[in-house]
């Protein structure tokens, strides 16, 4: 069982860094401007973080030709999504939850840096249940049963 207040914490400064780049900027830029910006806070704040990491997804156990890039991989275990759109959508969840997946990461955010007040959802992910839990606890989507929960 994973630990939703320990991860909560763990996200703390990376909330802190993504609410900065949205004070600085401002709403209505592209999504690589907000990720340049994300980019320099966290190095400002000394947060470990990769860029555009990409990973191969496997199949029965064997690597796949695909290939996936996900935009942040926060202190190695919070991935972070970047959209500038006018709104969230299911797809939107959808990818941030397969990444976590199929990464194995326990924390997700996805960030919507395009409206006045900036958009973020806060994710857990237990591997052993394969749930995506949200922020409150409540089970979100179950990779098992492959339907969301809501």
């Amino acid at each position: 069982m994973i630990n939703i207040a320990q991860l909560k914490a763990s996200m703390y400064d990376v909330i802190g860094a993504i609410h900065e780049v949205h004070c600085e900027l401002g709403a209505g830029l592209n999504e690589v401007c907000y990720q340049e910006g994300l980019q320099i806070q966290l190095e400002e704040q000394g947060i470990p973080f990769t860029r555009e990491q990409s990973f191969h997804p496997f199949y029965h156990e064997k690597e796949m030709e695909s290939v996936f890039r996900i935009d942040f991989l926060c202190k190695e275990q919070i991935i972070v999504e970047c959209k500038s759109v006018s709104e969230l959508i299911p797809a939107h969840r959808a990818q941030l939850f397969n990444y976590m997946r199929l990464l194995n990461k326990p924390c997700g955010i996805l960030v919507n840096f395009a409206p006045r007040n900036y958009d973020i959802e806060r994710y857990f992910y237990d591997n052993e249940t394969k749930n995506i839990i949200t922020i409150d606890g409540d089970i979100f989507y179950n990779f098992k049963r492959s339907i969301p929960s809501r």
